[in-house]
């Protein structure tokens, strides 16, 4: 289910028809080439990229649109298996998980499992940390750093971010107008080398973007406040005043606005740097643009540079409960605010409650000496590739071991921390799924023991020709949209509401009840035309979570060989 707010550029290429060339006030934009009878998860947009010729919008489904200058030989609207493309890359054979990509202007950067950035493309302003005259591109990954975690670049940027593990900057390329931060006494136009950034806020570092004079950095105040602050700050040229202030910044700076600063309950969702204007995303739903408007990118209804930070009138949102889940992205003259919620499959903070559930500590595993150990069967599922051979490794190795390792052996798969046993922890990490968000999942389970009871633990009744189903709020939460944004919305009232599910069959009904537990469908159920053709409904009208493999393709499935 998507939304999508389009102004700016409507040309190179043309994004909505009949439309003048410049839109400056925000408009809704649909697809063209719309295909009406692809399910939701078809449609729901994951991330929207644009630059000077070519938009993309990126689905959760790993799909994309790119939509072409109208002079490029492909004029029409083409979908894009992007992964193809991905998996061509070839790195060092024992770091080939990418982890992340990210795209300057004319090159991009890959962070690897192990922690390692690569980059490809040009290297004509030294944005990948080696002498532009010794190296003008390259189409192979090459190392530029270790111990990374996390890239920062800008679609119209030749200046590149790195971030490591002890939360110190490092900046290399573009540097004629400041955009790196280093300072009045390094005017140099291109850093060769990537060189650490020097006064820089304190505060937890959350993203920075760079346009082609200026580079924005969002940062999160360190403190036990349940909602810290987040704050802007800026460095570059104020050419265009994408800085949002009204003078030249060589450092990192604060920028001052009543609109995001005064209000503590206000706090920044998402930024995003264009060419030269920058928009701004809080958790009140105001949209804040400041910058470059020649195109009206900044959507204020007319053409006129912006100086200082203004507030945008918006149309109404369709999801404005779910606020935080809306996303800004600005291309070089264009703009977007689009909602895109979260995956379900990264659990995140929503599941911490339901993991300590007991229905859900089923699987045993028998050390060497006899004793049982009871294993959360979801953790497993998650952290062990939802692969059952997985599992029966884990066993194999759990039953040489004594209770004391067992015991280690499992705290290590449900925090992947290697410091605990280097010995023990070599002999799992095959078989452990890497992913930070689930690792953090875990990791607050454990170090979080005295949490208090989670509203959405309690059950959720849902009725059936005068019959009443208990299901776990969380459960549900995993698996439809709907009952996501009814118990986790800030406005939505928090009571025990009842569905009424008499419209379904009773085979569908089963069908629907054991898949939200287990994500399958029973054997023994016969799998008709009619039970499709329902459920593809309800399917619709719950917004049920597509998970891989998704309830419909099951069913598919199984009726095809059923018949």
């Amino acid at each position: 289910m998507n939304e999508i707010i389009f102004f700016g550029s409507n040309n190179y290429p043309i994004l909505i028809k009949n439309e003048s060339n410049k839109i400056t006030k925000p408009i809704q934009f649909k697809f063209e080439n719309e295909n009406q009878n692809e399910n939701e998860n078809e449609k729901q947009i994951k991330q929207i990229s644009s630059g000077l010729f070519s938009t993309i919008f990126l689905f959760k489904n790993g799909k994309a649109i790119e939509y072409l200058n109208e002079n490029d030989s492909k004029q029409n609207p083409e979908k894009i298996q992007i992964e193809e493309n991905i998996q061509k890359v070839t790195v060092d054979t024992n770091d080939r998980i990418i982890e992340d990509i990210v795209s300057g202007a004319k090159s991009i950067y890959l962070l690897t499992s192990n922690q390692n950035v690569y980059g490809i493309g040009s290297n004509k302003n030294s944005q990948l940390g080696v002498d532009f005259r010794t190296l003008k591109k390259t189409e192979k990954p090459i190392l530029m750093m270790k111990n990374v975690s996390k890239i920062f670049s800008g679609i119209s940027s030749n200046s590149v971010f790195l971030l490591n593990s002890n939360q110190e900057l490092f900046g290399c390329g573009d540097n004629l107008y400041g955009q790196l931060g280093l300072g009045e006494s390094r005017k140099d136009k291109k850093i060769q080398k990537l060189t650490k950034i020097q006064n820089i806020p304190k505060d937890k570092i959350i993203d920075i973007q760079s346009g082609y004079f200026h580079s924005i950095m969002l940062i999160e105040e360190e403190n036990q406040n349940q909602n810290p602050k987040r704050k802007l700050y800026s460095c570059g040229n104020y050419r265009y005043n994408g800085l949002g202030k009204d003078e030249n910044t060589y450092e990192f700076t604060e920028i001052k606005s009543s609109l995001f600063e005064n209000d503590y309950d206000d706090n920044i969702i998402d930024f995003s740097c264009g060419n030269a204007h920058t928009l701004i995303l809080t958790t009140k739903g105001k949209l804040i643009g400041f910058g470059y408007n020649y195109f009206g990118q900044l959507g204020t209804g007319d053409t006129i540079d912006q100086l200082i930070p203004i507030q945008i009138k918006l149309p109404k949102l369709r999801f404005n409960e779910n606020i935080s889940y809306y996303h800004v992205s600005c291309g070089v003259s264009r703009s977007f605010l689009y909602y895109s919620p979260l995956p379900f499959s990264n659990l995140e903070e929503d599941l911490i409650k339901l993991f300590k559930r007991k229905e859900f500590c089923n699987i045993s595993f028998k050390t060497k000496n006899g004793e049982i150990i009871e294993a959360h069967k979801l953790i497993l599922k998650y952290r062990l590739k939802q692969n059952q051979n997985q599992i029966e490794k884990l066993q194999e190795i759990i039953s040489k071991k004594s209770i004391k390792e067992s015991n280690q052996i499992f705290e290590m798969v449900y925090s992947n921390n290697s410091k605990i046993n280097p010995k023990l922890y070599s002999e799992i990490k095959e078989i452990i799924n890497s992913n930070e968000k689930i690792e953090e999942t875990m990791k607050r389970i454990y170090l979080n023991e005295n949490e208090n009871e989670n509203e959405n633990e309690k059950d959720f009744i849902i009725e059936r020709k005068e019959k009443q189903y208990k299901f776990p709020k969380l459960i549900l939460i995993m698996r439809s949209e709907l009952y996501r944004g009814m118990f986790l919305s800030v406005t939505e009232d928090k009571s025990n509401k009842v569905t009424d599910y008499s419209e379904l069959s009773n085979k569908s009904f089963q069908i629907f009840e054991y898949w939200i537990y287990s994500n399958q469908i029973k054997n023994e159920i016969q799998i008709t035309k009619e039970i499709i053709n329902e459920i593809k409904i309800g399917i619709d009208y719950f917004q049920l979570n597509q998970t891989n493999p998704n309830l419909f393709d099951l069913l598919i499935n199984k009726f095809n060989n059923q018949n």
